[in-house]
């Protein structure tokens, strides 16, 4: 199946829309990492304390899917207390010699087969390993035309998510991005873990608060002490960097959640294992025990395409591009979507040892 990222390339260059650009986007210009004393990069995991809660948007500010608000129970799990690392992605690859959705070229059969009808043949260099990457202009444009900030980057991968030669600082301590649904799954396989479902990531990210905003509370991002790494001044061209960031930051940057599970608000969008449909919230879920999402997927602006969840936003969301960082947002992307601003973390059911 074609990777999401030609695919979306390839749109751009012929002037269609539709895309989802607020959980598709990826980023660069990394600003050195703040220095640390953390030296220790195992991920340990945190248990999670099951119990009941309302799953939705808190407030009438939230977007069409997010909503009935509705009651949903979890049993305890374990969860990875931050992003996978690429240094732990790099021991995954190490231990197994996987290679990523993003590092294989396709053919121009794949291409063909999910282009619309009547679409002309792409140049040959569409069809290269690489990834779309962020490439910011230095003055404002339409939020609708993405092709004002994306170019399609050969050989841009988990290994350098930028593009060669343009890796950052701390690189090993930064979450790894460009890594596929199929890749996340890998990974967490390999690891002896899971995904974590939609329902247990929103459960997790909101620390037991009940009816609050962000994984802290109601405090507006602006307010007080950084905390979270999202876009700060106007999206795309202007990034003021008050949180310390550019793109991507060290796991760790930024204080827990009261579950004491880092970035659950911004930095990378994360994959969760359920399918995405906008409409699943309506389906009569309430006073579901542990939801593992719908049968399939459903996105009513790319009907054509099943998409899986990623949520908590990213360091590309600000309040007037992407609200992706309140704990009740949703996203979501196709399982073979590898983007610089979107990554993952593991989760573990109670009573499953795991192993590698």
């Amino acid at each position: 199946m074609l990777r999401s990222n030609q695919f979306i390339n390839i749109c751009v260059l012929l002037g269609l829309t539709g895309l989802s650009a607020c959980g598709v986007n990826s980023g660069t210009k990394d600003k050195q990492a703040v220095a640390t004393t953390e030296t220790d990069t195992l991920n340990k995991m945190v248990l999670i304390p099951g119990g009941t809660f309302s799953m939705g948007a808190d407030d009438s500010t939230g977007i069409a899917d997010e909503y009935p608000k509705h009651s949903v129970q979890v049993d305890s799990f374990w969860m990875d207390e931050h992003e996978v690392t690429n240094q732990e992605f790099a021991a995954f690859v190490a231990a197994t010699g996987y290679v990523t959705t993003a590092e294989k070229p396709i053919t121009k059969e794949e291409l063909m087969a999910s282009m619309p009808p009547g679409s002309p043949e792409p140049d040959s260099s569409m069809m290269a390993a690489g990834a779309l990457i962020f490439t910011p202009p230095d003055h404002a444009v339409p939020f609708n035309d993405v092709s004002q900030w994306w170019s399609f980057e050969p050989g841009a991968n988990w290994k350098h998510p930028n593009g060669v030669g343009k890796d950052v600082p701390n690189n090993d301590r930064l979450p790894v991005t460009q890594v596929s649904w199929l890749d996340a799954q890998a990974y967490a396989k390999w690891a002896g873990k899971r995904l974590p479902t939609e329902a247990e990531w929103e459960y997790a990210a909101r620390g037991g608060l009940s009816g609050q905003l962000y994984p802290w509370g109601n405090e507006a991002l602006t307010s007080g002490k950084p905390k979270a790494n999202t876009w700060n001044g106007n999206f795309p061209y202007h990034n003021t960097e008050t949180d310390g960031f550019y793109g991507t930051a060290p796991v760790k940057s930024y204080s827990p959640n009261s579950y004491q599970l880092y970035d659950m608000s911004g930095n990378v969008w994360e994959w969760c294992a359920d399918w995405y449909d906008a409409n699943y919230y309506a389906q009569g879920e309430n006073g579901v025990v542990n939801p593992a999402g719908p049968a399939k997927g459903f996105d009513p602006e790319d009907p054509s395409a099943d998409k899986r969840v990623i949520r908590g936003g990213s360091y590309m969301c600000s309040d007037e591009y992407c609200r992706g960082y309140r704990v009740s947002a949703r996203m979501k992307t196709t399982p073979e979507s590898g983007l610089a601003n979107l990554g993952f973390r593991c989760a573990r059911s109670v009573g499953d040892r795991g192993s590698k």
